[in-house]
């Protein structure tokens, strides 16, 4: 699966995240867009999008923009803060559906 991860999530987590083709959107030149632009654009390149961004689902059309996000949710935005969801986190990929958002963590 392709993902993308946002500006939000610590770039070390790609490496937690094996059999999936990881890029943040600095990879992407990418940073800086909001997250209006950044959905338009991973719908037609990734298979999935990663945010910490909590507040995503009220602030974007999700069913629109037709592409899987998973909002992780921890006590802070350190990659030792979702060490302990990566399970979790590789679960969601599994079985997320376009168009729909799930939370993983706490």
């Amino acid at each position: 699966m392709r993902v993308l991860l946002d500006e939000s999530v610590p770039r070390q987590l790609r490496r937690h995240l094996p059999g999936h083709v990881v890029r943040t959107a600095r990879d992407m030149q990418w940073d800086g867009k909001s997250n209006g632009e950044l959905l338009a654009l991973a719908k037609d390149n990734f298979d999935a999008f990663i945010t910490a961004d909590q507040h995503i689902e009220h602030q974007q059309n999700i069913t629109e923009e037709d592409i899987p996000i998973i909002v992780l949710i921890a006590r802070g935005n350190r990659i030792a803060d979702y060490l302990p969801i990566i399970s979790d986190i590789l679960s969601a990929l599994s079985n997320v559906k376009r168009g729909e958002v799930v939370g993983v963590g706490a």
